[in-house]
């Protein structure tokens, strides 16, 4: 076995001022190059990589050695840092170099699959089979160690807030709200499952009722849904809970934690407060819950003008209850040419919306797709409404407001993105408050917007018979950059409002005993005014990291079928598992 050089530097960390120094590195071998005499080796570790030099004042036998290595043999090496004379601007520690005086070689590696380098371009699906090689990389090492620091600011940020860390339990009932649960079975109980929290919603409730007062968990969850960039199967969450909090108090306290995040691990200092938005304000100016604010073209509302034209798809869904709403897209007119419009029609009909109208306003005069149904007069009166200046374009949808929400927030994001409007290096943070209470899903069922234990503004308790989804919530959501960062509510910690709120939802009171008994039940012997908020910590790290999936922010993720290409799960448990779980598989069924 070889013998174990005890490091006394990291690879990244050597400068210039060590020159002289005697020095311990252990890594992987980048690059190898033999000169005869001389021998060259980029030894890599987590923090960088520095030269390794074996010339001809190097012992005969450690310069064989040293021509035997190549790339990703493990090793360690001693020697003297000494200055570089051909010196590399590409690397922090390109003003030295080590000259060797021993060597090992922990082991020795075939050629890996994928190149290991940041810019490597493999595809994903082999990155994330060899994940172990893929972490090797120096921007996947650099990752990992920001998100460390992102947890530790946390930890450490809501310890001197007087928030204790609580973990609650992984194995739990299965629950029929939100997204699918991920069952485990149970061995010794037959024909029941335990469920994966999709949250820590309930427990975190009940600490509060046990007198915890301020709760935090770094939490695993588990959401069994399609999945895209920013979604995994299991993710961690940022959790936490307050009693005898309101809105504003929350509100007050993640902004400190903003705050010291954004100046401890990214070195900005943010101006608090924030800003805040209704969810009416965020939809009716963004057409989005969650709007990015590094830019304008906010949308209008153009109803009331075209209410009376004589264009019959405007006015025919506006007696339908809908509406025509617009954007202005400075500069956008030479930028969207009739070929591009098309396809941003093409986009816009994944939300809903029957066609995207424009009108161009250029040097040589109005250009338009709905020119014949309006006289060149009205076409400036709509541009004029939309203050337009020449070299803009202005987009059109209607149809019912969620149709003409969606395509419009949308487009507003594709078009700023397409011409560069959009400042990259802008944190822009903000509060949306205010959410309904509840919404309608397309199969006309009423649901809670966020959870059903949300507390409504009770001064709209009135509505409950007559407009129910005009009641408002005491709910929030906290927005980075057009990405909904966390979200929470102040929670209902009366008995009977809860009961209200669950016969609202269409629950009976045995199904509420069933799904919730042990909530209920807690809320009997006094419950404390309680508040809090959940962040993505993948999504949040990805934000600030500048990724655009949040798999490279997660060590070991799935991939888009939920499977994990290292281990290979998920995978089938042999007969004698199953028999022991009282369970057999449909094929296996008669």
């Amino acid at each position: 076995m070889a013998e174990l050089f005890r490091r006394t530097n990291m690879c990244g960390e050597l400068r210039l001022a060590d020159e002289g120094k005697a020095v311990v590195l252990n890594g992987w071998v980048q690059k190898a190059r033999s000169l005869g005499s001389l021998v060259f080796i980029d030894l890599r570790d987590k923090t960088g990589i520095t030269q390794i030099t074996f010339n001809e004042d190097a012992p005969a036998e450690l310069l064989e050695r040293a021509k035997s290595l190549r790339s990703e043999y493990v090793v360690g090496v001693k020697g003297v840092v000494h200055e570089r004379s051909a010196k590399n601007p590409n690397l922090p520690t390109g003003d030295i170099e080590v000259f060797a005086t021993d060597l090992v070689i922990y082991s020795e590696a075939e050629t890996p699959p994928i190149y290991i380098k940041d810019d490597d371009n493999v595809d994903d699906n082999l990155r994330l089979k060899y994940r172990y090689l893929d972490l090797r990389k120096l921007k996947m090492q650099r990752n990992l160690t920001f998100r460390h620091n992102v947890v530790k600011v946390t930890r450490d940020y809501f310890n001197e807030n007087g928030f204790t860390e609580v973990e609650t339990p992984i194995l739990i009932k299965p629950t029929p709200e939100g997204a699918r649960d991920y069952l485990v079975p149970s061995r010794v109980k037959n024909g029941s499952f335990y469920a994966l929290p999709q949250s820590p919603q309930m427990f975190k409730q009940l600490l509060m009722v046990g007198g915890t007062d301020r709760y935090m968990q770094i939490a695993k969850c588990f959401r069994d849904e399609d999945l895209r960039a920013d979604r995994q199967p299991e993710f961690t969450q940022i959790d936490l809970e307050m009693s005898f909090a309101g809105v504003d108090d929350v509100i007050e306290v993640q902004e400190g934690f903003l705050k010291r995040l954004m100046h401890d691990v990214m070195g900005i200092d943010v101006q608090t407060p924030f800003p805040r938005l209704t969810y009416d304000e965020a939809m009716s100016r963004y057409g989005s819950d969650k709007p990015d604010t590094r830019f304008g073209i906010e949308l209008m509302d153009l109803t009331e003008t075209f209410r009376d034209c004589s264009f019959e798809v405007f006015t025919d869904a506006i007696k339908d209850g809908g509406a025509v709403r617009a954007i202005t897209v400075p500069g956008g007119a030479a930028e969207f040419t009739r070929k591009k419009i098309d396809k941003l029609t093409n986009e816009v009909r994944q939300y809903g919306a029957r066609g995207l109208f424009w009108i161009k306003f250029e040097q040589e005069g109005i250009s338009s797709s709905i020119s014949k149904f309006f006289t060149t007069e009205e076409l400036q009166h709509i541009l004029h409404v939309c203050e337009a200046s020449v070299g803009d374009v202005v987009f059109m949808v209607c149809g019912k407001p969620k149709v003409t929400f969606d395509a419009l927030g949308y487009l507003r994001k594709r078009t700023a993105d397409a011409l560069g409007l959009i400042d990259k290096s802008k944190f822009n943070f903000l509060w949306v408050v205010d959410f309904p209470m509840f919404e309608q899903d397309d199969d006309g069922r009423i649901k809670a917007m966020h959870h059903p234990f949300t507390k409504p503004k009770l001064e709209d308790l009135d509505k409950l018979d007559t407009d129910m989804l005009s009641i408002k919530a005491d709910a929030y959501d906290i927005v980075l950059n057009g990405i909904e960062l966390g979200g929470g509510s102040v929670r209902i910690h009366d008995r009977k409002l809860q009961a209200l709120m669950f016969k609202a939802l269409g629950l009976t009171d045995e199904e509420c005993q069933q799904k919730f008994g042990f909530l209920i039940e807690a809320f009997k012997y006094g419950a404390p005014p309680h508040a809090g908020l959940a962040y993505g910590l993948d999504r949040l790290v990805m934000l600030l990291l500048g990724e655009s999936s949040i798999r490279e922010t997660i060590a070991f993720p799935k991939n888009q079928n939920a499977e994990c290409p290292v281990c290979e799960a998920p995978g089938p448990a042999d007969d004698e598992q199953l028999k022991e779980l009282g369970i057999r598989l449909a094929d296996d069924v008669e």
